[in-house]
């Protein structure tokens, strides 16, 4: 049976503003054995501070799309797709919403983990719609996973994904 899980082909898919979202997406892709694709925006935002909070903010309520540079890897060609990302405005950033509306998942096995400063709002309630027809096998938020206890973040996707691993 571990073999079997083992033969899944895994891919994480991100994007990542100030590193946080990379970091995890990162360990995730060296704990699952997965291959890892991020999702690069050609215009990408430059504001650093508070501002960044103003232009992010405006983008998700103006339901931006931003164009993305092409991903090397096929979601298509995976069985499970790890999707994280940073929360703006208390969703998920503009270039999911490209990604999403870009490529039609469907009959995949999901797994949702966001990086935060202060809420997850209704980021997992609408990646999951954006998801419809895919199995979502679990989500984990994180908390400015750079600054606050690396190892402790580290440790809490492990076990959230050997949680995950063991239904399968």
């Amino acid at each position: 049976m571990i073999e079997k899980k083992l033969e899944l082909r895994k891919l994480v898919i991100y994007y990542s503003f100030e590193g946080n979202t990379k970091f995890i997406a990162e360990n995730i892709a060296k704990i699952t054995d997965a291959d890892l694709a991020e999702l690069k925006p050609k215009k990408e935002l430059t504001s650093k501070g508070f501002m960044k909070y103003i232009w992010g903010g405006s983008q998700v309520m103006m339901k931006k799309r931003p164009e993305l540079y092409p991903l090397e890897k096929n979601p298509e060609d995976y069985d499970i797709i790890f999707i994280g990302t940073p929360v703006w405005a208390w969703t998920f950033a503009p270039p999911l919403s490209t990604f999403f509306h870009s490529n039609s998942l469907q009959n995949k096995k999901i797994a949702l983990f966001s990086c935060n400063r202060g809420q997850n709002g209704k980021t997992f309630e609408n990646m999951k719609k954006e998801l419809e027809g895919n199995d979502i096998l679990g989500e984990i938020e994180l908390f400015d996973p750079l600054l606050k206890d690396k190892n402790k973040n580290l440790q809490k996707i492990e076990e959230w994904i050997k949680g995950m691993f063991i239904n399968l």
